[in-house]
């Protein structure tokens, strides 16, 4: 497997686990447990990813 095909891998990995985790934090929301330590740390995951995302953008990596 060559580097962008790697890339391309890790970026498909990461798009999944962020949609997984959001449909997670909305159940959670929805059982109101937005004040559990799970919630706490996808929230701090989907910030790591947007931050994540937004670099590639910057480089033109993703639209």
């Amino acid at each position: 497997m060559d580097r962008l095909e790697r890339f391309e891998r890790m970026l498909a990995d990461l798009i999944k686990q962020a949609e997984q985790e959001h449909a997670e934090m909305a159940r959670l929301k929805q059982a109101g447990k937005e004040k559990t330590a799970a919630y706490k740390q996808y929230l701090g995951n989907r910030v790591l990813y947007r931050m994540m995302m937004e670099k590639y953008r910057q480089y033109g990596l993703l639209e």
